[in-house]
This record gives C-alpha cells, structure tokens and sequence, in this order.
C-alpha cells in the first residue's frame, strides 16, 4: 500500500512539474510585455540561488563568490557576444567562471568558516577593481556595450539554463558524488579518514555550481546591453542568493526555488516603490527567517505536514 502511495505521488510530482514547464515554455505566446521581461529577472535569481545551494548547502561552506563568476559570465558576454553566436558566448561565459572557480577553489578551498566567505568576497573585489583599472587606462575608457537580442530569446536561453540546473542538481543530490558531498558537510575529517579526496569533491562541485552563475551571466547581460565592473560585480549578486536559498530552505531542491520567486518579485515591487529602503526590509526578513525560521519555508511545510500527519495517525 506505501508503495502505491509513493509511486502515486511519485508520478503526480512528475506529471505536476511537466504541466508547469509547458506553461513557462509556452509563456511568450499568451503573455505580452512585461510578464516574460519579469520572469527572466526571477529564472536568473533562481539560477544564481540554485547554483549557491548547490555548492554551499551540502558542504557548509559560506560561498560569496557569486558575484565574481556572475561577472565574469557578464564580461564574456560583452567581449564575446559580438563575434560569436549566442549559444557559444553563452557556454563560454560559464565554461570560464567554472575555470576561475577551479583555479580559486584549488588554492582556497582549504579555508574554513569565516575565512573562506572572507576570500570568497575578496575575490569579486578583486576581479572588479581588476578589470577597472585596465579598462581606465588600457582602453581609456569605462564599461562595455554588449549584444542587443530580443526579450524572447533571452527568456527561453534563461528557462533553458534553468532546467539543466535543475536536473544537475537532482541527480547530485542522488548520486554518490552527492553523498560524499553530505559527508563533507557533516565531518570532514571523517569523510577524508574513509577515503574521499574532500579537496577534489569540493572543487569539482564550486566549477559546477560557477558554471550555471556565468551562463547566467551571459544571458541577462544581452538584455543590460551595457555594462561595467560596478554592474557587472554588484556585491548584491553575492549576498542576495544567500538570503533567498536560507528563506526558502535548503534542505529541498524546491527551497531556494521557493524563496528566490518570492524576494525576486519582492525586489521588483520594492524597488520601484522604496528605492531606498528595500534592502532594509530584505535585512529585516533575513534576521527573522534566521532567528524565527531557521530551516526556511520548507521547514515550516514538512513541520505543518508532520503536524497534520500526527494528527491524521492520532484520530485513527
């Protein structure tokens, strides 16, 4: 009988996430203007917040290096878009942030704690204040212009990379290479005693994660058409996906989901309205989800089923 029930929820899961991936596939062709622009804003905060939870939720390493492989997907973008076809500068973006996550991570992911989050942030500082004094003295000039493409193409490049993240991260989190992952996150020492090459694991995991941050960084740059090391490396990129993953919860793949929808279309709202106040208020939520909801919004709905559960068990 629990296996019915499993297999059930199992294909109604399936079938539920098919139905909304036709829905955002045929988006475009229902809704006009500004629906499909907005939506690409909320893929690319999913990505970003997806592809942190990857990296730092199994591991418990606190990542701040987003920005920094954001930007540079941006910058392929701006020094390549121009020559290639968008499918390649796209790759290409995330190819090279995935090389600039091993590179760092092979030096870096010996840190811990709060050392490592310190590097991490350093490290977009340092690829900003980089790329700004070549561009000031070497090109004599500040920022770059980036390939127009339509808001349509932008969308469906964003949904495409949206899904293979999706994916990746599903079958990671099933695969061995997920559990050494786990193992690390919950005694590194042991996990190195029982014969895991803890560096190898978490390198490969931060180029994977980076890869999915520069494609996204590709993308959204065609529609900015203008760029520089202060948009480009905006610390927000950094700290953002961190608050919206701890929101919504990370212990499903869902969470960061979750929570990246709600504070990027929160960001929309807010932004327009309280220009000066928005990233006040997001502080304010994120001292509360720590301090109230630690395990984020899918704590609070396997808590509220588990109630619900025990309650169903007690009446019987």
């Amino acid at each position: 009988m629990d296996i019915i029930k499993f297999t059930s929820k199992k294909s109604f899961s399936i079938g539920f996430i098919g139905f909304v991936l036709v829905l955002l596939a045929a988006l475009p062709l229902y809704a006009k203007g500004y629906t499909p622009i907005l939506l690409t804003s909320i893929f690319m905060y999913v990505i970003l917040s997806v592809s942190w939870t990857l990296f730092s939720g199994p591991t418990g390493y606190m990542s701040l290096a987003t920005a920094a492989f954001f930007g540079v997907g941006i910058y392929t973008a701006a020094f390549l878009g121009k020559t290639l076809p968008l499918p390649v500068f796209i790759i290409s973006g995330g190819l090279i942030s995935s090389i600039v996550a091993l590179l760092v991570g092979a030096l870096t992911l010996r840190l811990r704690g709060i050392y490592f989050a310190i590097f991490t942030f350093g490290l977009v500082m340092l690829i900003s204040n980089l790329l700004l004094f070549w561009e000031l003295h070497a090109m004599e000039t500040r920022g770059r212009f980036v390939v127009i493409v339509d808001y349509n193409t932008i969308y469906y490049t964003m949904l495409i990379i949206f899904v293979a993240l999706m994916l990746t991260a599903y079958f990671i989190r099933r695969s061995k290479f997920g559990l050494a992952l786990q193992s690390i996150g919950e005694n590194e020492e042991a996990a190195a005693h029982i014969g895991i090459n803890v560096t190898l694991v978490k390198v490969v995991n931060f180029a994977v994660s980076a890869f999915f941050i520069g494609a996204a960084g590709a993308t959204i740059a065609t529609r900015w058409t203008y760029v520089d090391p202060y948009i480009a490396f905006n610390p927000l990129f950094s700290f953002l996906p961190v608050l919206m993953a701890i929101f919504g919860g990370m212990g499903q793949l869902y969470g960061p989901v979750i929570g990246a929808v709600i504070f990027a279309y929160l960001q929309e709202i807010l932004i327009t309205r309280f220009a000066e106040l928005y990233m006040l208020i997001f502080g304010v939520i994120l001292v509360f989800s720590i301090l109230y909801i630690p395990n984020g919004l899918v704590g609070l709905i396997q808590k509220w089923r588990k109630g619900g559960q025990a309650g169903e068990h007690a009446s019987n």
